[in-house]
């Protein structure tokens, strides 16, 4: 319960963010243009508190925080004085309705490159792409890549940590191979042509995506110590206590955590022989698993986390760098994150990516609260990327969204007149129902992965 109060309070924190960004962008120019902004509002619904600045604008926050709105003087909402028609959106020129409309997602842009750079200049800790496991038989393995090396380079761009690798993976997504450059120690880089003849996304896993191709990185040792008892769990029961050390378990020798897990997993409600290690002496108990659903399935747990050996610093890597540095890196960051969002959208509509990697405001909440609670970078890197894909799906040309109005301002320059509100009615009727199929498409998706 308590990771889903704060999931949900880091998804409020973000979305009231990246909204006040939006319609600030809105608003901003409009003001600029000498339209007549009546309200800024955060949120639908009651309005919780309100204030009037000295333009007459009311700022409100309102009681559903899903959602905000900039409320301009439109004649085609209400009568509007001869004298102030000059201040109404609807009198000014289509380019300067045009520039109004894309005020918000160009807000949302220009907020994840500030967001990035402040991210780099705080410096962001990291983990090099080094291999840490090569899965036999599969195609990394088939391709030559070994334990041990580094990923310096996917499709001639370099790569200095496993996000790097996983943006640009997911970029060759429907290609029949990538070159990928990779470098072991004391050795000169190589190339690797890497066949990706039946990988792809698979949304209903959280996996990243290079797992897909036999890759696993260096990772920190699980070590088969307890290292955390949830209190009156099976293990608990059972008599273990933190530091002891798991030796076999129904006779069969313990060498990986994995190995415990799976067995454990494998016999819920099944009393099970443990041998462990405390202060030097060997011990012995049994341990029943108790029982949980795990989506089609039932599987056995006992309330147990091992302790876990740091990462060596070898591994570690830390992006920070000066503010001047920090801003090409920023602008570096941001073009990459919008192409690989073109680059998803464009491979959804054609088929290449499945639907079943659209994703809800419950995975989005889950990243929020996730991020949030690693730590001020990582929320901030949240932000920016979901401040971006936020602008770029809003200048999609569906007519409920800011890219089909900017659609409709582009049709009514070249024709020399609007184009007809009953067109526009049609139009806006056809964007809703693709909006709502699309949302309840993420939503159950979200709730697959659950």
């Amino acid at each position: 319960m308590t990771a889903i109060v704060w999931n949900l309070l880091s998804f409020v924190v973000a979305l009231a963010i990246l909204i006040a960004v939006h319609e600030w962008g809105h608003f901003w120019v409009a003001r600029r243009c000498g339209v007549f902004v009546q309200r800024f509002s955060l949120g639908f619904g009651k309005v919780l508190f309100s204030w009037r600045d000295r333009h007459g604008t009311d700022f409100s926050l309102s009681l559903i925080p899903l959602g905000g709105y900039v409320k301009m003087l439109d004649e085609r909402v209400e009568s509007v004085p001869e004298a102030r028609r000059h201040q109404a959106f609807n009198t000014q020129s289509v380019w300067r309705r045009f520039a109004i409309v894309a005020a918000g997602p160009c807000a949302n842009f220009v907020f994840a490159l500030l967001v990035f750079w402040l991210m780099f200049l705080l410096g962001v800790p990291s983990v090099k792409p080094v291999i840490g496991t090569v899965q036999p038989g599969s195609l990394a393995a088939q391709s030559g890549l070994l334990d041990g090396m580094e990923i310096v380079a996917v499709d001639g761009q370099q790569t200095l940590d496993w996000e790097g690798v996983t943006y640009q993976l997911v970029r060759q997504i429907g290609k029949p191979d990538v070159t990928i450059t990779v470098q072991a120690a004391g050795e000169q880089p190589e190339q690797k042509r890497l066949q990706l003849h039946g990988w792809t996304l698979n949304g209903k896993e959280e996996q990243a995506p290079f797992i897909g191709l036999g890759i696993e990185p260096v990772m920190p040792e699980v070590l088969l110590q307890v290292g955390q008892l949830v209190p009156k769990g099976s293990a608990e029961q059972a008599g273990l206590m933190v530091d002891d050390e798991l030796v076999s378990l129904d006779g069969i020798e313990l060498k990986t955590w994995q190995q415990f897990v799976t067995q454990v997993q494998l016999s819920p409600d099944v009393t099970l022989h443990l041998v462990y290690r405390r202060a030097g002496q060997l011990q012995q108990t049994d341990l029943t698993p108790a029982s949980r659903d795990a989506g089609d399935k039932v599987v056995g747990y006992v309330g147990l986390a091992p302790r876990v050996k740091p990462l060596d610093d070898r591994y570690r890597i830390e992006l920070q760098y000066g503010p001047l540095e920090a801003v090409s890196m920023a602008v570096k960051k941001t073009v990459d994150v919008m192409g690989l969002t073109l680059d998803m959208v464009s491979k959804l509509f054609t088929g290449v990516v499945s639907l079943d990697n659209l994703s809800g405001p419950i995975s989005i909440a889950k990243g929020a609260g996730s991020t949030a609670s690693f730590g001020l970078v990582y929320f901030l890197g949240f932000l920016g990327l979901v401040s971006i894909n936020l602008g770029i799906i809003n200048l999609f040309p569906l007519p409920v969204l800011d890219g089909g109005h900017l659609m409709f301002f582009v049709a009514e320059a070249i024709r020399g007149k609007p184009v007809p509100e009953r067109f526009q009615e049609y139009a806006f009727k056809f964007g809703a129902a693709v909006l709502v199929c699309l949302m309840g498409i993420a939503l159950f998706n979200d709730f697959v992965r659950l």
